[in-house]
């Protein structure tokens, strides 16, 4: 097994099987930046508008931002389908308690010639999509002006990465031309 940062990576004959990690403390940091940046920016004088769209992850929201995370991780395993999917074993019960989970794991079975690079890229734009998933959410409640850039944000980083994982499976052979 090969660690790589954030990747794991186990080869097989037929499959690779890669774990994609993502430590809920770094999305919350990038999550909390853009927030920071957004309320810095806000065209208002009133200081409490800035204030709720700065508090993004602090005090009595922490539960708010843990149900966004949980959803955007259940979003992009499923975006992710041909390469995660699991078999139901039958008797699954599921309630809805909140959890929060220190790490997001993401285990994709990908073909032997999956490359390298595509999973590290494939890797960011993940975390892209948890830190632009919670914020869409966020400013879609504190500021609702800046709503449709983080959406088409998100529609963006989703489309990313449904295209990074169909455009390189295979690799990319050039036929050579006399002229």
């Amino acid at each position: 097994m090969e660690t790589k940062g954030e990747c794991r990576i186990r080869r097989c004959m037929k499959s690779v099987k890669a774990t994609l990690v993502f430590r809920r403390e770094e999305l919350l940091y990038d999550v909390e930046s853009y927030s920071y940046v957004e309320g810095d920016v806000m065209k208002t004088d009133d200081d409490h508008a800035r204030h709720q769209v700065f508090d993004v992850a602090q005090g009595g929201n922490e539960n708010l931002v843990t149900r966004m995370l949980n959803l955007a991780h259940a979003e992009c395993v499923e975006v992710l389908y041909p390469f995660t999917k699991k078999e139901c074993s039958g008797g699954e019960v599921f309630d809805n308690s909140l959890v929060e989970h220190e790490e997001y794991t993401i285990e994709l079975t990908l073909p032997p010639e999956f490359s390298h690079t595509t999973l590290l890229l494939l890797k960011e734009l993940i975390h892209k999509y948890f830190v632009v998933r919670v914020l869409a959410e966020w400013m879609g409640m504190t500021n609702p002006g800046s709503t449709a850039n983080w959406q088409a944000r998100l529609e963006e980083t989703k489309e990313k990465m449904k295209n990074t994982l169909t455009w390189r499976t295979k690799r990319l052979r050039i036929r050579q031309h006399p002229f």
